[in-house]
């Protein structure tokens, strides 16, 4: 997985200040937000549905534009359609559903599209696309219509879309929604491979402490960094089996 190492220092990749938004004849759903998203960090993002974590994510991508506060972008302010242009070269998105990433009759098209895009040439992308799918163990789907795939081998292939333009940083909003659990331990493995930094929106706790070193807690339109203690993976064993069931969040 050498192909995606990345280093970094200076400023922090992204800075997200004193940041409201809020949807049109809607209360605020973020209300003077503070998030700072450094290289190589490796966050947890988790808090109740409709807590703004999604919308967060999109915030510093540039797809919505804040009500109030500042996105910094390599300490520089982001606000014109050219530093967001920069912007998307740095970090990817891994959206929550993979069909809204992928849209090519193939899988090597869907991957070649993102360094087509970047201005590459067609043999340059294909080779790059074959090489990032032959990185995450995906080559056998490389020929294969992105359509008849399962939904677990989508989620790896938007996952490769975004890793073929070689970002400083991911985000990804539920990567392990609706994934059996093979694809769910292979996703956690390509993760702890890379050498970048991620955000991570997740509501699967065991996953988090897997992938991710710090968190931060969306609550009531503010971002509340939490401890590392927080994050731990554990195996029990109650009266409740294998029915489904509820565990408090931490105190």
């Amino acid at each position: 997985m050498s192909h995606f190492l990345q280093n970094g220092t200076g400023p922090p990749l992204i800075e997200l200040q004193e940041v409201s938004f809020a949807y049109p004849g809607r209360r605020l759903i973020l209300d003077q937000a503070d998030v700072t998203f450094a290289c190589g960090q490796r966050i947890g993002l988790i808090g109740p549905n409709g807590s703004g974590k999604t919308t967060l994510l999109h915030i510093i991508m540039g797809l919505l534009r804040p009500t109030a506060g500042s996105l910094l972008f390599k300490g520089r302010q982001a606000v014109s359609a050219e530093d967001f242009r920069e912007l998307r070269r740095s970090i990817g998105l891994v959206f929550q559903d993979a069909d809204d990433q992928l849209f090519s009759p193939t899988v090597l098209e869907d991957v070649a599209f993102g360094p087509l895009n970047l201005g590459l040439s067609q043999e340059e992308a294909l080779r790059l696309s074959r090489q990032t799918l032959a990185d995450l163990g995906l080559a056998p789907l490389t020929e294969r219509v992105t359509h008849q795939l399962s939904g677990g081998e989508k989620k790896l292939i938007s996952l490769a879309t975004v890793l073929s333009m070689r970002p400083e940083a991911l985000l990804l909003d539920e990567p392990t929604n609706n994934l059996d659990s093979a694809i769910r331990v292979r996703l956690i493995s390509i993760l702890n491979e890379l050498n970048i930094g991620y955000m991570i929106i997740s509501h699967d706790w065991d996953f988090l402490a897997e992938t991710c070193t710090e968190l931060y807690t969306l609550s009531e339109g503010k971002a509340w960094r939490s401890g590392t203690e927080c994050l731990h993976s554990h195996r029990h064993a109650h009266s409740l089996g294998d029915h489904p069931h509820d565990h408090p969040p931490p105190q």
